[in-house]
């Protein structure tokens, strides 16, 4: 079995049958390849990229003593995801005595500073606060003990700037690290992984990609519902139109019918107002988005997860690998114009490779209908 390759220590935390892309992903990182990871949403990634990782810092540590720095980046692009991989690290760390923290731009500063002083040995992080850490003298020092570094999401990032100062981030570390930095890169979602895999890696480095194309179903509808009698009468009392009560009566039926439910929408005004109609209606519902502050978003997301909360509506800001507990329903508000953005956000419910994920498309306008179909047959195929 292949957690036999891990650390001896490590054995004991491993799970009991490892999955299709751990198999294979976690020789070839031994084996101090760069690699890109690509597997649906509920394959094993994280734990197929820092098990080997980990294993093999524990093999340096006994071989070299410890050294004080930071040995492992965790590189994710939301900070609801980071505290999310801290939760789920520490319990592996915790049980082969290796330190890990979390730094973004919500840890306060005494924690910071403990940072500065004593540097965890596993650091999470986003990659706007790698940016911030490469000019800081004293962290400088501790980042030159970086030997790997795990990118999540890797798709999220590489079509936007914060991918491109990623990119950049990641060969100044580099540098620093006197160039022995070992990248291992995660998704659920890229089309042209070698040209994924290239702009993160850089030109100069070989990066192996693995890519497990799991069966794992889908169930995508396109909905666009038309107002009824009831809908006018509704939209006097819930102050808006008709068109968007009979939107609104269709969310209301298909949370009732589900157990758990997340409504995406495309911006922060749609996600205050949906939510707000949602509880006019008597919906318990809640709003979530980065503007809202980490403990209204921490106490949404622990609210979700004990299932005392049926529905959240929010933005991109839960769209990623984020543990919210099981969803076993996912409505998008309006096309969601990217067919990876549907593939993402739709594999958030069922998020296990036996289990569908569902999800409903509300449309708006006849533009709007015909743009979700083609965007849906695409994510199907």
């Amino acid at each position: 079995m292949v957690f036999n390759l891990l650390n001896t220590k490590l054995r004991t935390v491993a799970f009991d049958k490892p999955t299709e892309v751990q198999e294979i992903a976690i020789p070839v990182i031994l084996g101090g390849k760069n690699v890109l990871i690509i597997g649906p949403a509920g394959s094993g990634k994280t734990e197929a990229s820092f098990l080997p990782v980990l294993s093999m810092y524990l093999d340096y540590r006994s071989a070299h003593g410890y050294e004080l720095g930071i040995h492992i980046i965790y590189i994710t692009p939301l900070r609801a995801l980071n505290r999310d991989m801290l939760r789920r690290l520490e319990k592996i760390c915790s049980e082969v005595d290796v330190s890990i923290s979390v730094r973004h731009g919500d840890t306060p500063r005494s924690v910071r500073r403990m940072q500065v002083r004593s540097p965890p040995e596993v650091l999470i992080t986003t990659p706007e606060t790698l940016q911030a850490m490469l000019p800081f003298e004293r962290m400088r020092r501790w980042l030159s003990a970086v030997k790997w570094v795990i990118v999540d999401e890797v798709h999220d990032l590489i079509e936007s700037k914060r991918g491109t100062q990623l990119a950049v981030g990641l060969e100044r570390l580099k540098l620093i690290a006197k160039d022995r930095v070992q990248l291992i890169c995660l998704s659920a979602t890229v089309s042209e992984p070698r040209l994924a895999s290239k702009f993160i890696a850089g030109s100069s480095r070989e990066v192996e990609v693995v890519e497990v194309r799991s069966a794992k179903p889908y169930s995508i509808r396109v909905e666009y519902p038309a107002p009824s009698r009831e809908d006018y009468e509704a939209s006097i009392r819930l102050m808006c139109k008709p068109e968007f009560a009979a939107r609104l009566r269709r969310m209301i039926e298909l949370i009732r019918s589900s157990t758990s439910t997340l409504i995406f929408v495309n911006c922060r005004e749609f996600a205050e107002f949906i939510s707000s109609r949602l509880r006019l209606a008597g919906v318990e519902a809640a709003c979530h988005h980065s503007s809202l502050s980490r403990h209204a978003r921490e106490v949404i997301e622990s609210k979700f997860k004990s299932g005392s909360l049926p529905a959240i509506v929010c933005t991109s800001s839960l769209e990623l690998g984020l543990d919210i507990g099981s969803v076993d329903l996912v409505i998008q508000y309006l096309s969601p114009r990217q067919v990876t953005a549907l593939i993402q956000r739709v594999g958030r419910s069922g998020h296990f490779l036996e289990r569908t994920s569902r999800g409903v498309i509300l449309c708006v306008s006849p533009d709007d209908f015909l743009e979700s179909l083609i965007i849906a047959k695409m994510a199907l195929n």
